[in-house]
């Protein structure tokens, strides 16, 4: 099966086509990090498996069960644009597939490799709604290379929006996500952020703070013990318990609020383009 059923209610998708297993973007606070264990496989960022004959399960499960408007969330998990696409082409080849379905679709990414397939994301954007994101923490480049060490700069990040934007009809924005405590949460970069999006006519900057658990957390405050020793006992202190956590993104919260309004920047959510019917509940991350 090519399509799973998720019973999540703070996204705004109902199914989740996710095509890669691991990811080559090596990003320090990856959530998924754990999801290897099922494979028995400690390699997360290095050992990347993707699922054999995806293209045709996702035909076959859309030919005899549609999913009558319901929205399919593409790389939710793990990247569908990282290097190991290029080769494969698998997503593309999927994108072709909902295209002749004329299915509603929610992408989120990091790569620029996304605009190979404007032709198809143009052709479906202009027959049902579409939603793309493009995950962006920080516009200082020396940090994310530290924090997503295979990924493009930001500057490129926000090109590959301007170019969205522009060709599709899509609603295209930024995922402003993980906001990371004492590195990524600073008013100058938060701002940054904002403002480029209203410059650049974005439809949506959607934010969370970061989450840590199980495997994700011990990879994350290796590496902060690592590269930001003097922050160690402050997201040690911070993520001792869910009362301080709790302060923080209310605090966080207010403050992405101020800057929002500053810019007049008003997301716009692709639940709210869906048909009446079907449609989704509203991404429940910070407005």
């Amino acid at each position: 099966m090519a399509l799973n059923r998720t019973s999540a209610t703070f996204t705004p998708y109902r199914f989740d086509l996710n095509i890669y297993r691991g990811c080559e973007h090596k990003c320090q606070y990856c959530y998924a990090v754990y999801s290897h264990k099922y494979l028995e496989d400690a390699d997360f960022f290095d050992n990347i498996y993707y699922k054999d004959g995806v293209v045709e399960a996702l035909d076959r499960q859309l030919s005899t069960k549609p999913l009558q408007g319901k929205l399919i969330g593409i790389g939710t998990v793990c990247d569908s644009y990282q290097p190991l696409e290029k080769q494969l082409g698998l997503t593309r080849k999927c994108l072709e597939v909902i295209a002749n379905h004329k299915n509603p679709i929610y992408i989120s990414t990091k790569s620029p490799l996304i605009e190979r397939d404007v032709d198809i994301l143009n052709q479906l954007s202009c027959q049902v709604p579409v939603s793309i994101s493009v995950s962006i923490t920080t516009l200082n480049e020396k940090l994310a290379k530290k924090l997503e060490p295979n990924v493009v700069s930001p500057k490129r990040r926000f090109e590959t929006l301007k170019f969205l934007k522009e060709s599709t009809k899509a609603l295209v924005g930024v995922h402003l996500m993980p906001v990371i405590p004492f590195l990524t949460d600073d008013d100058e970069n938060l701002e940054g952020i904002i403002k480029l999006a209203q410059e650049y006519h974005l439809d949506h900057v959607i934010m969370d703070p970061l989450n840590l658990y199980g495997e994700t957390k011990k990879h994350f405050f290796t590496f902060i013990k690592q590269n930001f020793p003097q922050l160690e006992q402050d997201f040690k202190a911070l993520y001792s318990s869910s009362r301080s956590l709790n302060a923080y993104r209310m605090q966080l919260r207010h403050k992405l609020a101020k800057i929002k309004e500053k810019y007049g920047l008003k997301n716009k959510y692709i639940a709210d383009f869906l048909p009446k019917t079907v449609k989704a509940k509203q991404i429940s991350f910070f407005d």
